[in-house]
């Protein structure tokens, strides 16, 4: 969706003649990463319970870098992400032995589709099947795949139908338990910002579950673009905030809510964590997982959606968490 308003915005402020004249330069599939990092003042990164330890500014000459909208860690060492377009970047943690480089690739196995038909905007991993699943805008469903991302398989969930094509799935996440919860990007408009639509599902949609709708309260932190199970069953969940449409400027926002307290038909409230404002290192944050840290912490790592633009960079964030430093929610009383 930003990405259109930019472009439609660029096409109002620059001459017909000169946008259709502009060259297009050939494609280059060149597999190289580079990994740069960016200073961050000392001072600035506690944010609440989290601490900022890192910020890289990926750059790639490949035609396919960029774009990315979901995140995911599926093998130790390594993350994936997932780009608006169809493609994927396989990544080994900054500073980390890796043995292979970083890779890009398609993720759909079809790149002359229309975007349309392989927006990738969420992704989770289930580590007992050993499997990812995507959530696609635009077509408002969810795909099954291998790490390898071999394989098909697509679901239709009945109350996503619904969703506004352009503001559907942006965050999801496979609980331990097996359900999974799905947050949409569009708001209860300027009444009601903080309201956003949600699906709960009791197991795998893409080989039949139930389904259930509620409401996701982002509680002043914008709109939701993904989540990722903490260890003691809570989920962080990222959001983000168009502050200025062309040039593009972003703030984020973590909150934390808990699977425990979610009622179906009921509005189900994050407690925002940490703001994500200049002058930090900020982009269109719309990618988050969570990896295993010394000491019993964990590292929470951000990606952003450059939007394809010269304005923006793609950025990933290593933050630290220690569980004991999280607040107390309330949960409901067991019987």
């Amino acid at each position: 969706m930003l990405r259109r308003v930019m472009i439609a915005l660029l096409i109002v402020g620059l001459a017909p003649g000169l946008w259709w004249q502009m060259p297009r330069p050939a494609p280059v599939y060149e597999q190289r990463v580079d990994v740069r990092p960016v200073p961050v003042d000392p001072a600035l990164a506690q944010l609440g319970p989290l601490r900022l330890s890192g910020v890289w500014h990926l750059t790639s000459p490949h035609e396919w870098f960029g774009g990315y909208s979901a995140l995911v860690a599926v093998r130790p060492g390594r993350l994936l992400a997932f780009s608006d377009r169809g493609y994927a970047i396989d990544l080994p943690l900054p500073g980390s032995p890796a043995v292979e480089p970083a890779r890009i690739l398609t993720a759909t196995g079809d790149d002359k589709a229309l975007k349309a038909s392989r927006d990738i905007e969420a992704a989770t991993y289930d580590p007992r099947q050993d499997e990812i699943f995507l959530a696609m805008e635009f077509r408002n469903a969810i795909t099954r795949t291998t790490p390898a991302l071999q394989g098909w398989q697509m679901a239709f969930p009945r109350l996503m139908q619904g969703w506004s094509g352009n503001q559907g799935p942006e965050a999801m996440v496979r609980l331990a338990d097996g359900r999974f919860v799905v947050l949409g990007e569009r708001d209860g408009g300027w009444r009601d910002r903080d309201s956003h639509p949600a699906l709960l599902l009791a197991g795998d949609p893409t080989r039949g579950t139930s389904e259930q709708a509620f409401t996701y309260d982002s509680n002043g932190g914008g709109r939701p673009t993904d989540m990722a199970q903490l260890p003691d069953g809570r989920v962080l969940i990222l959001q983000r905030t168009l502050l200025w449409p062309f040039p593009p400027r972003f703030s984020g926002a973590i909150a934390l809510a808990d699977p425990a307290t979610l009622q179906p038909g009921g509005r189900w409230r994050g407690k925002v964590l940490a703001r994500l404002e200049a002058p930090l290192p900020v982009d269109n944050f719309e990618g988050l997982t969570i990896t295993p840290a010394p000491g019993g912490k964990v590292h929470v790592w951000l990606i952003s959606d450059d939007n394809m633009a010269v304005t923006q960079r793609t950025l990933l964030w290593r933050l630290e968490l220690d569980l004991a430093d999280l607040p107390a929610m309330e949960r409901p009383a067991t019987r």
